[in-house]
């Protein structure tokens, strides 16, 4: 089941809150720790509180910090996406998220309000950060003003642009519908939605729609004469007090508000008797207009006047207030104890709850997004700090990389090269040097112990001492004996140096781990939607299909241990049947090597790389296959298709590409592409630390 619920609507005032309360009620008679969280909030004044947080805290008593409760304001977000830090946004949510995650059963999220200049981006928002925590969505809107063809065209519009997004639409509310079209607006959407979602039509309710005189005092920054205990009173109909008395008696209806100057003492006193007479219909309040106020001798009379009616005085004319009145859009507030009632009581008879939890049960990820995994990584790179080693230290690049990771606390860094150096660049390049250990092999007080050691190690291979002390001046080599000695617990290097150059030494006395036979790579390849784990893409040039089984297998545990479900594919140049080859035989044989020595996982092979990733072409071609069209890890026959596929789908999609990661050895040694950047070595050394806590 998930453990979160997202609410996003399609538009300002569309009635967010009645569905939040609704669920709120229902997820608590379900589940002891219910959470809240909204990811982007309304800008408040310093030391006020957003009205939605305000609102549900307090009336179901979550046991939550104000302050933990949302993650940015909407002045932030526009700041930020103006200045092209849209991945910034989703970093702060879903950090605030996961943080808050860990102390409840379930969270209710609730999506922003498009109530600000940020509302151009909000649809788009709302989407990226319900995929980005990985969580279903029930989508709202407003049937106020729309066609029955406008209003469903918009929500199906909506569900199928969401759900081309990978996010599950567990539900539809049709919000805000005229009473009598409620039956028309359901089975519309029914038949639309089908095999898509729920749907729910909600009619429209006066009292959720009509302000109290609260927000009516802060509307038209009144003042409050009478009835301040009473200022929760809900409006009905409103109207001008400008004809007799007689005449304007005549008018009034249930809550009703009594809009009148203020020098028109007739009609406040006659309202306020009707008000208590069984006669007529009760009044919500009086507004007084034009800053005129009741001659001395009537305000004493209203003072000794028992009413629960408010009176507030405001500056305006009496048609700008009118006005202003029927622009407020009525919120729905703490205290607004009736209101609160009322939605619940809606939800309660219009929206099948059940049947939306049921629907929650059956609701599973598809996949990890690349701003979620690299989140996920820094947190379990930080649960265990580990000692990395960076060999080739007077290199910008490693240099600025390895700054930012002490920076953020996140591992321990030795930089290999000669101090003079290292410390001159940085200082040109304006880097704080401070939290990094630097060392030189050619004076390093363990070099000898080094040089020992390689010589025991290798002499059978005809290296003598003076041998090993030339090789221990190699920085690769020198880095990969930290590791072998357990003085560092990864390495990462390759930024100046070839592939071969760094992994030789782990090859030589590292050595792989035991039953593996072949050292392979991985790269994370986080694209737009999701994280795919390619294999081998840097180390083998024309593995064995005993080989390629293997690559699978190991290839596979990388995808597990970093929270990614393998579910393989075995690339070939067809798909099942339909192709035949040596290339093609090989796939195969792997295939069913893998099948037979690991049951358990899901593989198929051979299979093309679009039956592979995408569900239609994959359920076209191999129709029973567990694997097509979801596919995670993608084995390819050959270094050669590969390399050369890693490389065009990171530049033709801008996908970021992590690793190479090597798998099979007995210490995490791992390699860069020398036109890495700096984000490359943040999360090689990243992935790194993670692999060295597993050894």
């Amino acid at each position: 089941m998930s453990k979160a619920l997202y609410v996003a609507t399609l538009e300002s005032h569309s009635g967010k809150s009645l569905v939040v309360l609704g669920l709120m009620q229902l997820l608590l008679g379900k589940m002891v720790k219910v959470g809240y969280f909204r990811p982007v909030i309304d800008d408040i004044k310093t030391g006020e509180i957003d009205n939605h947080i305000q609102t549900v805290v307090s009336h179901f008593k979550l046991d939550i910090p104000m302050e933990d409760v949302y993650a940015l304001t909407q002045n932030q977000v526009v700041d930020m996406f103006n200045d092209g830090r849209q991945g910034d946004i989703l970093d702060a949510i879903i950090s605030k998220y996961k943080q808050l995650e860990k102390h409840f059963d379930f969270l209710l999220v609730e999506g922003s309000d498009f109530s600000s200049d940020g509302s151009i981006i909000e649809f788009d928002l709302n989407m990226d950060i319900a995929k980005n925590l990985g969580i279903p969505v029930v989508l709202i809107d407003n049937g106020r003003g729309k066609t029955l063809e406008e209003f469903c065209g918009n929500l199906e519009s909506a569900v199928n642009t969401y759900m081309q997004k990978g996010i599950e639409i567990i539900g539809v509310v049709a919000n805000k519908v005229r009473p009598e079209n409620v039956d028309l607006v359901n089975q519309r959407l029914e038949r639309e939605l089908e095999g898509k979602t729920v749907a729910f039509a909600v009619p429209r309710v006066k009292n959720l729609s009509h302000p109290t005189l609260n927000e009516i005092l802060e509307s038209l920054d009144g003042k409050v004469l009478f009835g301040k205990e009473n200022l929760d009173n809900q409006t009905g109909s409103f109207g001008v007090g400008a004809m007799q008395l007689h005449n304007y008696l005549t008018n009034l209806r249930d809550n009703s508000l009594v809009i009148t100057p203020g020098d028109r003492a007739d009609i406040i006193l006659g309202a306020l008797q009707a008000n208590v007479s069984d006669n007529y219909p009760t009044i919500s309040g009086i507004v007084l207009t034009g800053g005129i106020l009741p001659e001395p001798s009537i305000l004493s009379l209203l003072e000794g006047f028992e009413t629960h009616v408010p009176i507030i005085s405001v500056q305006q004319g009496t048609f700008d207030a009118t006005n202003a009145v029927g622009n407020i859009k009525s919120k729905i507030y703490a205290e607004s104890k009736q209101k609160i009632a009322t939605s619940i009581a809606l939800f309660n008879t219009h929206i099948d709850g059940e049947l939306l939890l049921e629907r929650l049960k059956t609701f599973e990820p598809k996949g990890t997004t690349p701003r979620m995994f690299q989140y996920n990584l820094l947190q379990r790179a930080k649960t265990q700090k580990k000692h990395i080693v960076l060999p080739e230290g007077e290199d910008a690049r490693i240099l600025e990389a390895a700054c930012e990771l002490t920076a953020l606390d996140i591992v321990d860094i030795t930089l290999l090269g000669n101090q003079e150096r290292i410390e001159k660049k940085a200082m040109q390049l304006g880097f704080d040097l401070s939290y990094l250990n630097i060392l030189d092999p050619t004076n390093a007080p363990n070099f000898e112990s080094y040089a020992s050691t390689f010589n025991e190690l290798r002499k059978h291979k005809g290296v003598n001492m003076d041998v090993a002390r030339d090789t221990m001046l190699d920085v690769s080599y020198f880095g990969t004996m930290m590791v072998y000695k357990g003085d560092a617990d990864g390495m990462v290097s390759g930024a100046i140096h070839t592939t071969q150059h760094t992994i030789r030494p782990a090859l030589q006395f590292v050595k792989t781990k035991p039953g593996i036979g072949v050292v392979s790579s991985v790269f994370f390849m986080c694209l737009e939607n999701r994280v795919s784990v390619f294999g081998d893409c840097a180390i083998n040039p024309n593995p064995s299909a005993e080989q390629l089984a293997e690559i699978a297998v190991s290839s596979a545990a990388s995808a597990e241990a970093f929270g990614i479900k393998a579910k393989i594919a075995m690339l070939s140049y067809s798909s099942g049947s339909s192709g035949k080859g040596e290339d093609v035989e090989k796939v195969l044989k792997a295939t069913e090597i893998v099948k037979s020595l690991h049951p358990n996982l899901q593989i198929e092979g051979p299979i093309q790389y679009d039956a592979a990733v995408d569900p239609l072409v994959g359920k076209s071609k191999l129709p029973d296959s567990e694997v097509a069209g979801e596919a995670s890890v993608l084995i390819f026959p050959d270094l050669n298709t590969g390399n050369n596929t890693y490389k065009a789908v990171q530049r033709e999609t801008g996908a970021l590409a992590i690793g190479p990661m090597l798998q099979g050895l007995n210490k995490p040694v791992n390699d860069l592409s020398r036109g890495c950047t700096v984000e490359d070595i943040f999360n090689t050394v990243i992935v790194t630390a993670i692999q060295a806590q597993e050894s």
